[in-house]
């Protein structure tokens, strides 16, 4: 069991939890996600490391409540029965600094995707070198650790669907009018990834994407997680997270994440039964 330090609410959908796993803190390197049990029955979910505290041993997690595995995270309050990591392969950039340390670099951010994005920009500016940011979401209420990312960021550009925070629009329109970019790391939702790869491509920027979004066991053993990649199948939990976004078949992601729909519905309508919540 591993005690967690906290597990609090940070908007309408979104939790951070805090927990004392230092195993996992020794060989982290950004891009990395843990597999986490909430019980010695529960399903693995794979979340992305979003802050670690090598001195207390203690691993940040950023997780949304969409489904009945993270409804069940949620309720979580004084221990989780396993997490094991770190897992995956790091971020190119944080893996081979020396050969990006010249390059102009810019983060794309979609909803909680700045949680995995975060680490990746304080590293890099922990070892001299300061990116842009582009981080947005539906409302300016779901902006999240708007405070630390600019505290690590050479500048931040927001956008909101709604137009209550930074500029109306989508990511993806501040990128076009913001596109003097050697290379572009995009993290969020898969169709966002997508938009991305799509103006990054015609500026000929080499463009990095996390596939976590697919991934449902973490471990490639259930499979859910394939993607084409160059024409190659990989394995988004084994292989990646992280891929070269110009070479992913966004289309085949993007119907591959609608065929488990319904049974995860069923599982929330029986998890939320369970728990008594709603």
């Amino acid at each position: 069991m591993y005690k967690i330090i906290y597990n609090k609410k940070i908007s309408s959908n979104s939790y951070e939890m805090a927990v004392n796993a230092p195993h996992v803190i020794e060989k982290f390197i950004p891009g990395q996600f843990v597999l986490v049990m909430a019980n010695m029955d529960s399903e693995r979910i794979p979340l992305t490391i979003y802050d670690v505290d090598k001195d207390k041993g203690i691993v940040y997690l950023i997780y949304q409540v969409i489904g009945a595995s993270t409804l069940e995270l949620m309720t979580k309050t004084k221990s989780l029965f396993g997490i094991t990591g770190p897992l995956g392969n790091p971020n190119e950039i944080c893996n081979n600094i020396d050969l990006f340390k010249d390059k102009k670099i810019v983060y794309v951010a979609g909803g909680v995707g700045i949680a995995p994005v975060y680490p990746q920009v304080k590293y890099l500016y922990e070892h001299g070198i300061k990116v842009d940011v582009i981080y947005g979401a539906k409302t300016k209420d779901l902006l999240l650790i708007k405070d630390k990312i600019e505290k690590v960021s050479n500048k931040v550009y927001y956008c909101t669907d709604d137009g209550s925070f930074g500029d109306q629009g989508f990511v993806t329109g501040v990128l076009e009018n913001n596109h003097d970019y050697d290379v572009c790391v995009a993290i969020g939702p898969v169709i966002m990834m997508k938009n991305v790869c799509d103006v990054t491509k015609k500026y000929n920027i080499k463009t990095i994407v996390s596939m976590n979004p697919i991934m449902v066991d973490g471990s490639g053993m259930c499979g859910a997680c394939r993607c084409k990649v160059d024409g190659k199948i990989k394995f988004a939990c084994i292989d990646g997270p992280e891929f070269d976004g110009h070479k992913i078949d966004f289309n085949l992601a993007l119907k591959r994440m609608n065929i488990y729909k319904e049974e995860e519905k069923k599982k929330l309508l029986e998890m939320q039964k369970l728990l008594g919540v709603k």
